[in-house]
Formats: structure tokens, sequence, C-alpha cells
């Protein structure tokens, strides 16, 4: 299973606004993830997309991959808080304000998903057309619900 990931760091914008465009694109296919970052309106998701096809671009680079990102999906995505900028914004009376302009570090982890293999049931093989335990409708009690359902009409009706 192929593993690639891509980092931008210095991103200016904080964690946690970050934080909450990844969680969208988090386990979603690839084209599917760049899809929903195309239509967010945030700011942040054209950094997310561009690191978002770095990755993607990684992981073609990689050996031993199929050569189909259709397969690719976003495994793992988040935002630390990367260093802050401190600035003095002056204030009334000669006092001063204190600004921390934040950025943040933005990972994507794209992984491949393994391919599903379909197992095939010869005609001898017993345990494909054998019955569940118990079959679908009856209850704890063997009665059916249609059996159910005609006793309490029949009690209704005495009533």
């Amino acid at each position: 299973m192929i593993e690639a990931q891509a980092v931008a760091r210095g991103i200016r914008t904080s964690a946690q606004k970050a934080g909450l465009v990844l969680e969208l694109i988090r386990g979603k296919d690839v084209n599917q993830a760049l899809a929903t970052l195309q239509f967010t309106r945030k700011t942040i998701a054209r950094e997310i997309a561009k690191v978002l096809r770095s990755a993607v671009a990684n992981a073609q680079q990689k050996d031993g991959f199929g050569g189909d990102v259709e397969r690719l999906f976003v495994q793992a995505c988040y935002a630390n808080q990367g260093p802050s900028m401190k600035r003095v914004r002056p204030a009334p009376m000669g006092r001063a304000f204190r600004i921390v302009k934040r950025t943040a570090h933005l990972t994507v982890r794209v992984a491949e998903r393994p391919l599903k293999i379909a197992r095939v049931v010869k005609d001898g093989d017993a345990s494909a057309g054998a019955k569940p335990a118990r079959a679908r409708g009856t209850k704890a009690g063997g009665a059916t619900g249609a059996k159910k359902t005609t006793a309490r009409k029949a009690a209704s009706a005495k009533a």
C-alpha cells in the first residue's frame, strides 16, 4: 500500500481555522476531497487543495504505485500551530495592545486503497448456500409477525 504526504509550513492562518476545513476532507477519496475544497467558502481551502495535489504527486512518484489516482484517499490531514508573529497596536493614553498573527503547518497524507478481491464460490461449497441459524422474520418464540397480527385481530374481534 502506497502512502505519501505533503507539508506546507508557515501558512498565514490559525491551526484551528484550518482544522475546520481539514475535517471536511478526512477519509474521502482524493477527487471528492478536491471537489469539496473547490466549493468550500474558506480562504484556507485553496492552500489545502495545493497541499493535497502535492501529496498526490508525491504518491505518483513512489515505486510500486499502480497509476490509478482513483484509488487514493486522504488517510490523515491535520494542522499544527506554527510560529506566531507578535505585533503591537497603539492604544489610547499611551497604552499598547498585543496582536498575535498566527501561522500553521498543514499536513496531508494520502494512501492507496487496497484492491477488493472477490471470493470465487464453487458449486460444491457448502458454506455458500447455507442458511443462517435464525431465518429472517422469525421471533425468539418461533412465531412469525403475520401469525401474531392475526391472533391480535381475532382477540380484538371477540371483545
